[in-house]
């Protein structure tokens, strides 16, 4: 079965709040299996503009990576 991916292109203007915010998803990813795959890091945008910041998150499957953004949590 394929995986399930999340990927997130975000500007962060509040770092304290910012990790708050990864503090109450923690359990969530936890639930849900998440492995990050890229969070931040050294890029180049060679088209167009870009965030500051670039997170992919991997899942074993669709469902499951839909679940966990609907998810209570």
């Amino acid at each position: 079965m394929a995986k399930g991916y999340w990927i997130v292109s975000v500007d962060v203007s509040n770092p304290e709040s910012y990790k708050l915010y990864l503090a109450e998803n923690r359990n969530a990813f936890r639930k849900y299996g998440a492995r990050f795959l890229i969070r931040g890091g050294k890029r180049e945008v060679v088209e167009g503009t870009g965030r500051t910041r670039i997170v992919v998150i991997e899942f074993k499957d669709y469902a499951t990576a839909h679940e966990c953004y609907h998810s209570p949590e």
